[in-house]
This record gives structure tokens, sequence and C-alpha cells, in this order.
């Protein structure tokens, strides 16, 4: 684990250090980008010496999907399998939290509750096909999910448009006893976004910290991630797992898709295109180990440079420095297998040698 972070570690040095130079080269100063991305994380702003904590909040709004799209990543990278379909398990969670929020009786905190419940079930249902799919028929998880989002996008359009009241773009307002808003923290941080999702957000990484680490299930889905016909021999129903896991997948995807949906916006959506949570949570869960707190360090860590993308615009640096940063410290976290095998061959040459 502590290896694992300081590479981690590493590579977003040396994203940040390669942003560096090529704002150097086309003649901006990187100081403006990590004012920036200061005043996001703290609320000074330098130039007027003014401090707003708004940006905090926004900052924390911004980051709750990505993290929770990473641990839907993450979970199933765990149990070995690769998950691209959280994008599409956020846009079905998205979808059945609008639907309930539109139709369920307005009762305070139920009204909520059956929202968030729902999109966390639609979520599963959808990953778990993919794991039936894998786990009866050995289907590729990869094609599965893939394939599954354009299914999810689509359905979700046909699905929405058929609210009453609702066109090519929105539904009707939701009720306010749907809603994850918080007064409380809104005027905490100045009037922002921020809400209840917070929570929701924290007690996922708690319990996906709590299976992977402290249960006897999360140990049978590790155990079959790094070997599964070991597992099988050990008595572990790998079959079972992998459904399981992507199914928990999805329901973290989920989840994610009723705090964007019910925590940010006063209406349903009916989205035209993906929003790119899920695959910006592939990069969140392999810069962050798919560990519970390293995902929740690189959520903030990309939420942020997110937040900033503004700021920096209005300094003159151009946002897509915020995607270059990103691809970057994906990329490094890519090269470590290949570190590994180079330095396993140099060990190998050296035994040859006689050198160990």
């Amino acid at each position: 684990m502590g290896s694992n972070a300081v590479i981690s570690a590493a590579v977003v040095f040396l994203g940040f250090l390669v942003a560096t130079l090529l704002l150097y080269i086309i003649g901006r100063n990187p100081a403006d980008m990590y004012e920036a991305i200061l005043q996001v994380v703290s609320g000074f702003d330098s130039r007027r010496g003014t401090w707003n904590v708004r940006y905090i909040g926004e900052w924390l709004v911004v980051s709750m999907p990505l993290i929770l799209c990473g641990l839907s990543m993450g979970f199933s990278a765990r149990a070995g399998l690769f998950n691209i379909g959280a994008e599409g398990q956020y846009i079905i969670g998205l979808t059945a939290a609008q639907i309930i929020a539109l139709s369920f009786a307005q009762v305070t905190f139920l009204h909520m509750f059956a929202a968030v419940l729902g999109a966390i079930i639609a979520g599963a249902a959808w990953g778990g096909i993919a794991g039936f799919l894998k786990a009866r028929y050995k289907v590729s998880e990869v094609v599965t999910t893939i394939m599954m989002n354009y299914i999810a996008l689509y359905l979700h359009r046909l699905i929405t448009l058929r609210i009453p009241g609702s066109n090519s773009f929105s539904t009707p307002a939701f009720p306010e006893t749907a809603m994850l808003t918080s007064n409380f923290l809104s005027s905490l941080t100045n009037n922002s976004r921020l809400n209840n999702g917070l929570w929701l957000t924290i007690a996922a990484v708690l319990i996906y910290w709590l299976i992977m680490e402290k249960s006897t299930f999360g140990f049978s889905i590790r155990a079959a991630g790094l070997n599964r016909e070991a597992a099988f021999y050990a008595g572990i129903k790998v079959k079972t797992n992998i459904v399981i896991a992507l199914s928990v997948s999805g329901a973290f995807a989920g989840l994610a898709g009723a705090v964007i949906s019910l925590g940010i916006f006063t209406q349903g959506r009916v989205l035209s295109a993906f929003e790119g949570y899920g695959f910006e949570g592939i990069a969140v869960a392999l810069a962050g180990n798919c560990s519970a707190i390293g995902m929740s360090v690189m959520g903030l860590l990309f939420g942020m440079l997110k937040s900033a993308q503004p700021l920096m615009q209005s300094r003159q640096i151009p946002k897509e420095i915020v995607s270059i940063i990103i691809g970057l410290v994906v990329v490094f976290i890519a090269l470590k297998p290949g570190l590994h095998m180079l330095a396993e061959w140099r060990q190998k040459i050296k035994a040859q040698k006689g050198e160990i």
C-alpha cells in the first residue's frame, strides 16, 4: 500500500510538472494555473485579496460523482473485472431517481430515500446484467459494459421523454421532498450547491472500505481477482462473486446518478450525450490504486482540477490543460506494470551474471 501511494504521488507530480513545462512552451505563466487551484481548495483569491468559501463547496460538488464512479470501477477491478460501464450505470441510476422524484408520494425524507434507493437498485441491476452474462456465458465484461453504455443513454431518452411535461432538454421541476439539497451545507459554503450527497458519498467510501478490507466477502472478491482458478478450488463461489461484484459496482455508479440529479438540479434532465463521470471514474480508480482512501484523494484531485477550469480560463490558461494533466496521470500509472517487468528483467540479468 505504501509503495502504491508513493507511485501515485509521483505520477501526479509528473503530470503537473509536464503541464507546467507545456504552459512555459506556449507562453503562459504556470503560476496562474496554481493560483486558480489555490482559489478552489482554499477560497482565497490572490488577485483581489478576498476569500469566498463557495469555491470549496463547488469543488466538493464536482468531486462527489467522480469518487462514486471511481468506487464503481475500483470494486470490479478488485474482483479482476474491468467495468467500463459505470457511465451507463450512472445514467440508469439518474433515470430511476428522476422518475421516482416525479412520481412518488411527496412525503418528507421518505420521498428522497425512495429516489436514492431506486437509483442504487437500478444501477445494481444494470451492472448485474453484465455480471450474469460474464458468469453464465463468459461474455467479456469489457465488450458488454461498453455497449450497455449506449443502450442506457438511449433508453434514458426514450423513458424520460415520455414523462408528461418533458421536452428534449428537461422534465418538470422536482418536488422539494425528493431533493438532496441542504440549507445547512449551502449556507456553510456561502450558497454553494453542496448538498446531502456529501454524506452519501462519505458513507459509500466507508462501505467500500469495510467490504474490501474488513469482511470475508471482500476477501473472497480480492482472492478471485488475484487468481480466479485458485479461488474456485479454495471453495469460493467465483461465478456468484462476478455477478455480485458488477452489481455492487453498478450500485455505486447509480448512487452517483442520484447525487447529481437530485442534489444539483431542480428538474430532471434529458441527456443527449454521455456526461463522462463514469469514464473519469476509471481514471480515479487507476490513479487511486482501487483503495478507498486512494480513490477519495484522486476524486478530490480531479474534482479540484475540473473546478479550477473556469478560473484558469479567466487567467488566460487553456482549459485543456486539465485534461492533459488527468491523461498524463493515467498514462504514467499505466506504465507501472512495465516498470515492474523492467525491474524483474534487470534482477534476472544480474542473477545470470552472478551479481546477486
